[in-house]
């Protein structure tokens, strides 16, 4: 893209996990300016976490700029009191008052920079919760998502850090609104966003099914469905196939992509509720029909019959779908080891074109000494800077005293 919405806009970033990281993401992204602060000489522990952690890093930290900085050091946090002091954003995850302890909180940073955005990611917002510790697992199982989730009795956290990511998203809404606030009144502010009331957000719609019928929302994998076929099933070839059919126009198609006249036939199933009804008529005669196919055969039947459908595919397939091998679908990086990586760029598109890379994943440190130059520091005062160890830099992989 020759321009991006965010040109213009600098971050300074403290994060680690993922919400941090992901609100940064989404903001540089969109074109922001992100500079990740990281500890002097070891980096974002992030970048090390092994099993289910591993792709973190990988995944929330492009089109960023690292500086490795001691901000234990009276220079070092000097470095980024004046680093802020020109910024338009400081974004935060890490434990409550650990950057107050600093100086580097809301109160104090605004007094330099009046028209800061302060964004501030936690996991619970204000309330009696508010003091307590959270990762994405806590809020699940507290908000309801990982009792839907599971079959009764077996609550169950969603296959991946969604309550993390989504609270970053939402960070980053909250960044873009106050800057558009901004525009009419000078004036920045701090914004807050959260795991638990994202997570209240999610189930939300079972909250108001509640309301509205006074029935309890059953977990996903024994609930009632709104559609009569709405489900995954089995193939010729051992593998599975999710179908829907969520209208009386997607049922006859259904039942002629199907060869299932017989059902189209019967009056009663000709609407939703009357199928809903039938359910346990149509369900096996349908399992049978599609058991007698390959997953590919019964997809190609549903595409031409133009219905929702999938098969069942686990993460490390999704590399060679079709549909991410558009241009622009996938993001290219270059991993420490030297391999590339193709990951997800941002789900968005701006007159048909996705933001892509423009940075690749740093290194520890990677843009100290260029950060500080821009600040005003002399090369002599970096040299020392980095032989001092108040800052790191980090080149083709190896710590270097002198970046």
């Amino acid at each position: 893209m020759s321009r991006l919405p965010l040109q213009g806009v600098k971050v300074v970033e403290f994060s680690h996990m993922v919400m941090g990281p992901a609100a940064g993401l989404v903001l540089a992204d969109l074109g922001a300016e992100v500079i990740k602060i990281e500890p002097v000489g070891e980096g974002d522990k992030t970048r090390r976490l092994p099993g289910s952690g591993a792709g973190y890093f990988p995944m929330f930290n492009r089109n960023k700029q690292s500086l490795a900085v001691d901000l234990k050091s009276t220079e070092g946090l000097e470095l980024v009191r004046k680093l802020v002091a020109g910024a338009d954003v400081v974004t935060e995850n890490f434990r409550g008052g650990v950057l107050d302890k600093l100086g580097l909180g809301y109160e104090e940073l605004r007094k330099d920079n009046p028209g800061l955005v302060y964004l501030s990611m936690k996991g619970f917002l204000t309330g009696p919760y508010e003091n307590r510790a959270a990762m994405d697992e806590v809020v699940q199982m507290m908000g309801g998502l990982a009792y839907m989730t599971g079959p009764p009795g077996q609550p169950l956290r969603a296959g991946t850090s969604i309550n993390d990511i989504m609270g970053g998203m939402f960070g980053a809404l909250a960044v873009i609104a106050a800057l558009y606030e901004r525009v009419h009144t000078g004036e920045g502010q701090l914004v807050r966003s959260s795991l638990f009331e994202n997570n209240v957000f999610l189930v939300g719609q079972h909250m108001a099914q509640f309301g509205v019928t006074g029935n309890a929302a059953r977990p996903m994998p024994v609930r009632l469905s709104a559609w009569a076929v709405y489900e995954v099933f089995e193939t010729l070839d051992d593998e599975k196939i999710f179908v829907g059919v969520v209208s009386d126009t997607q049922w006859a198609a259904f039942c002629r992509a199907f060869d299932l006249e017989d059902l189209a036939s019967v009056e009663e199933y000709r609407t939703n509720p009357g199928r809903v009804a039938g359910r346990e008529t149509i369900i096996p005669i349908i399992k049978a029909k599609i058991a007698s196919m390959t997953r590919a055969e019964a997809a190609s039947h549903c595409e031409a019959a133009v219905l929702p459908f999938a098969p069942i595919n686990r993460p490390e397939e999704l590399f060679d779908d079709p549909q991410l091998a558009v241009p622009g679908a996938m993001t290219p990086l270059t991993l420490p080891n030297g391999k590339q990586l193709p990951l997800p760029a941002l789900p968005v598109e701006f007159d048909g074109e996705r933001p892509g890379l423009r940075l690749d994943l740093p290194g520890i440190g990677e843009h100290s000494a260029s950060v500080a130059a821009s600040l005003g520091y002399s090369p002599e005062q970096i040299d020392r800077m980095l032989e001092d160890n108040i800052i790191s830099a980090e080149t083709a992989g190896v710590l270097s005293a002198r970046g």
